[in-house]
């Protein structure tokens, strides 16, 4: 299980000036989600990409510190990783998760973790490097997106999924030109540990970006976004739209 953040924005702007001043208490997250951090940038409208992970606590990585504080960007993703239990620990299982253009991240696991290889296209699992449900969750949504375009491709896997076990299939997923937050989860299968609204995803909206994020730390003023629901941002215009799953 793990904590997700990501934004979009008019201009470049690092993750401090687009979360605001409480994100260290989202990084403090990463004392328990402990086990990798990601960072990725997709400029809008271009190619530029940027990746950067590590299977370390972010909070006391000099290389998070680094990555975190020179990602000025107009399009990025952050993961906090905690690891499925049989899941190893390593680079390649963090997240996030890049190809051809996209980026995503999840919170959550499908179980079991090879539940959808019979349905990931040929062509694209030469790609999958690691061991997680997570990444062949994204390179499942690629199967259906490119069968289907963005969005209707997203819903066709969705259904997919909801016909087969998951505690939570929350993610994110960054283009040039679209951000998207999935909402899907069992609010019952959260942490043995962890408290109500374990899996709930919040988002601000300002003039000059849109900001999504995990549950657990200060997000007074932020709305929730409901379960069963994908959240679509135009990176053009910043104009939203909320769509049931």
């Amino acid at each position: 299980m793990c904590r997700l953040m990501g934004f979009v924005s008019c201009q470049p702007e690092t993750f401090a000036a687009a979360a605001g001043a409480n994100l260290s208490e989202f990084i403090d997250l990463s004392d328990i989600h402990c086990d990798g951090w990601g960072i990725s940038a997709i400029e809008h409208g271009a190619k530029k990409t940027q990746l950067n992970k590590a299977a370390e606590v972010a909070r006391t990585s000099p290389d998070f510190e680094s990555a975190i504080t020179n990602t000025s960007t107009d399009g990025a993703l952050l993961h906090l990783r905690w690891a499925t239990a049989g899941i190893p620990v390593s680079e390649k299982n963090s997240h996030p998760f890049m190809h051809d253009g996209y980026t995503f991240i999840h919170n959550g696991a499908v179980y079991p973790k090879d539940a959808l290889d019979p349905y990931i296209a040929d062509q694209l699992r030469q790609y999958i490097l690691g061991d997680t449900d997570s990444e062949k969750y994204f390179y499942f949504l690629l199967t259906e997106i490119k069968k289907l375009g963005l969005i209707e491709g997203i819903k066709s896997a969705l259904a997919i999924i909801k016909e087969i076990d998951f505690s939570s299939i929350n993610a994110m997923i960054l283009t040039d030109s679209q951000f998207i937050t999935i909402c899907e989860h069992d609010p019952d299968r959260k942490p043995s540990w962890a408290g109500d609204g374990y899996y709930d995803l919040y988002y601000k909206i300002t003039e000059k970006d849109v900001v999504v994020a995990s549950s657990g730390w200060n997000q007074d003023g932020w709305k929730q976004l409901p379960n069963h629901q994908i959240l679509v941002v135009d990176r053009s215009t910043l104009a939203i739209n909320v769509l049931a799953i």
